[in-house]
């Protein structure tokens, strides 16, 4: 494989920068991953609002919470404080991370041209948002990592990862396109449950 092909995402490698002037505290990976999780549910509350003011800073307080994710693992390569605790908490915060983030567009946008439609899709997206997080530990677990043997191994191109999407909430969010954008996540997060499940079949099916 290329040295282009592994080249770490962006947002990856301004996370590992962050981690390296981190590791000089006493702040632990399981510390950012905490903080990072409590901005996410921050930015899901105020989604919750319904209000476009609201929704603006709750795309940055969300953005925010799931670019520090990056900054737990990085500190804990960095550190040396890898344990199984901070392994499935990372996991466990994004997951939760997303499925409220789903719970709080539906409550902002059910009062909305979505109408009824919205709590529909907010319990298709929390639901497909922890299911996989149950199945992108299988992958991680089976051997599906991605090459910096962290990440499960999301589709990539040109130092951007398919999961940065999510970074476009904030213009989303400040250009008054909550809704579309929901309902477009609500039905992309359970295209990709089912990709991830279908991709975690295929490690199970290979030989030994």
């Amino acid at each position: 494989m290329s040295g282009r092909a592994r080249q770490q995402p962006w947002d990856q490698r301004i996370a590992r920068r962050i981690a390296q002037a981190l590791a000089r505290t006493p702040v632990t990976p399981n510390l950012v991953t905490a903080f990072s999780m409590a901005l996410c549910l921050a930015g899901a509350a105020l989604f919750a609002d319904g209000g476009r003011v609201a929704a603006c800073w709750g795309a940055v307080l969300f953005a925010a919470g799931r670019f520090l994710d990056h900054c737990d693992g990085e500190l804990a390569r960095i550190t040396g404080r890898r344990s199984r605790f901070g392994y499935y908490f990372d996991y466990a915060a994004g997951g939760i991370g997303y499925a409220a983030l789903f719970v709080g567009l539906a409550l902002g946008a059910h009062r909305g041209w979505l109408d009824a439609w919205a709590l529909a899709l907010g319990a298709a997206g929390a639901g497909a948002a922890l299911i996989s997080l149950f199945l992108n530990i299988g992958i991680d677990r089976t051997g599906g990592a991605g090459a910096d043997g962290d990440a499960v191994g999301y589709p990539a191109f040109a130092g951007f990862e398919l999961e940065d999407g999510i970074y476009l909430i904030v213009p989303i969010a400040w250009a008054g396109l909550v809704e579309p954008f929901f309902a477009a996540a609500g039905l992309g997060a359970t295209v990709y449950c089912a990709w991830t499940f279908r991709r975690l079949m295929r490690l199970r099916r290979r030989p030994g």
